[in-house]
């Protein structure tokens, strides 16, 4: 099947256009001519059903999920687990921005694009964006490296850390893998000493350097426990944020109909990295730290032990050239199953720096610049535009403007698997998502939106694929992405940055 993305405007489903209880947690009047229509096996239920869950039924079947109800026992079987739905539903209702009456209203809109197969980039142009592209070790690199030294000791930091290890072959989640197998040093670990020695160097007195890690129902509790029983790490217990993402309900067909795990459970799925900035928000993380004195603040990922070796370097970028948000980039070679950071200019004149997804670039470029579609520049051999790696650094007091007017709210895609050209059937359920390196489709038109590239040997080296899959992307021409590779490239950084 062909994979599309659709993207949403963030107006439908913010805070402002739809109150956070959504329609399911009011009161519904509920009258003896609605019962009559509900669903057979719901109404021989009423009886075991409280206020509060008739209501929930009320908008439910407002919104078309009849179905949820089809296969119920009888009142006297399993009424614990129907209970337990309505605890479920109200879950979903609260962790989405408009519940899940504003859930079902943008899926229906998204799947209805995807089912016409409309262009999500229609009357965009894409266009190589502004950046910065350094060599260790050279001039240019120390200027930069030591204009961002100045602001080390004002960052917050914030580890996006939903996964577990299992694709991997871990039972655990992906932040206590071993960074290494001389020390075994977690990477969580890594992380948080790593923080503690720049807070002691470059932070003034009193001064503690904020992480915050994104959690979800999966990971928290390992998390949580790795963290206690290793006392922070040499951080304070309230230097660390523990921010739990929600999920979303998994979807069955272009009416967005939630589909069940078993009777008295629905399909949940996470909703993607992106709930990051609006956890932020809601927690009032973001505005604690800005009100600490926290000036820039980094996104990075669970498993790149050489996340912070190029921080000085990224921040003086952003200091010199003045950057409300600059993504650490790599070169990248045409086709390469890496996004891209694409400035797009709009035909209205509007104008954006973004990650466009691979699969995105190619028939964008085809249908506007570029005949060729995604090719390597002649002389460079390498694609014009870069590759993402999702670290991203963004200058605080606009981050949090920008937090406070659209509450973290990121524009939402969705990416059904249909059984044939029809596009009527799903092979599987689907669902919303959103990323997070999309934030600068919320920045104002007046934000500076820029990139700094810099060779993976000395920023990224990610743990993604088992040692069967890593074999088969070295075979086909991509980097290995192994725990192998990502260890040897950790004693790789210090020997070259030595030999230069």
């Amino acid at each position: 099947s062909t994979y599309v993305t659709y993207f949403i405007p963030t107006t439908m489903h913010r805070k402002s256009d739809h109150s956070f209880g959504s329609p399911i947690e009011k009161d519904i009047k509920i009258d003896i001519h609605d019962i009559a229509t509900w669903p057979v096996l719901l109404q021989q239920n009423l009886s075991i059903l409280n206020h509060d869950e008739k209501n929930t039924v009320k908008e439910l079947l407002t919104l078309g999920q009849q179905h949820l109800f089809a296969t119920w026992d009888p009142p006297g079987t399993n009424d614990d687990l129907k209970h337990g739905l309505f605890v479920q539903i109200k879950e979903l209702n609260k962790s989405y921005t408009g519940g899940l009456a504003g859930y079902v209203k943008n899926a229906r809109k998204l799947l209805a694009s995807a089912k016409k197969g409309e262009n999500p980039f229609e009357g965009w142009r894409p266009e190589v964006p502004t950046g910065v592209k350094l060599e260790p070790v050279t001039e240019e690199y120390v200027r930069y490296e030591q204009a961002g030294i100045r602001e080390l000791g004002h960052c917050g930091f914030v580890l996006v850390a939903g996964g577990l290890g299992e694709r991997l072959g871990f039972s655990g989640i992906k932040v206590a893998l071993p960074s290494e197998t001389v020390t075994n040093t977690s990477y969580l670990e890594l992380y948080c000493s790593q923080i503690l020695h720049i807070q002691t160097r470059y932070a003034a007195a009193g001064m503690q350097l904020p992480l915050a890690i994104m959690v979800s129902d999966d990971t928290i509790t390992q998390t949580t426990e790795l963290l206690e029983a290793k006392n922070y790490f040499g951080l304070k217990k309230d230097q660390v944020t523990i921010l739990k993402q929600g999920k979303v309900p998994a979807l069955l067909s272009n009416s967005a109909h939630i589909a069940l795990a078993s009777s008295y459970t629905l399909d949940a799925k996470p909703h993607g990295h992106g709930d990051v900035h609006s956890l932020m928000h809601s927690t009032g993380t973001a505005r604690k730290w800005k009100n600490a004195g926290v000036r820039n603040v980094i996104f990075f990922q669970d498993t790149n032990g050489l996340a912070f070796y190029t921080l000085p370097a990224m921040l003086g970028v952003s200091e010199i050239l003045q950057l409300d948000v600059n993504s650490l980039a790599v070169d990248r070679v045409a086709k390469q199953s890496v996004g891209a950071i694409t400035r797009l200019v709009h035909a209205d004149g509007r104008q954006m720096t973004i990650n466009v997804e691979y699969n995105q670039l190619d028939p964008l470029l085809r249908n506007t610049i570029s005949p060729q579609g995604d090719v390597n520049d002649a002389n460079t051999g390498l694609s014009p535009f870069p590759g993402n790696i999702n670290q991203l650094l963004f200058r605080m007091d606009p981050y949090v403007k920008v937090l406070n007017k659209t509450e973290g709210v990121m524009p939402e895609f969705v990416n059904p698997k249909y059984t044939d050209a029809t596009r009527n059937l799903f092979k599987k359920p689907t669902r919303l998502e959103c990323m997070m390196q999309d934030f600068p489709r919320l920045l104002p038109a007046e934000s500076k939106v820029g990139f700094t590239v810099l060779p993976s040997w000395v920023c990224y080296s990610p743990v993604k694929n088992n040692a069967a899959d890593a074999a088969a992307a070295v075979a086909s021409g991509v980097p290995s992405a192994s725990p192998y590779t990502a260890e040897s490239d950790q004693y790789y950084i210090f020997a070259e940055l030595l030999r230069r």
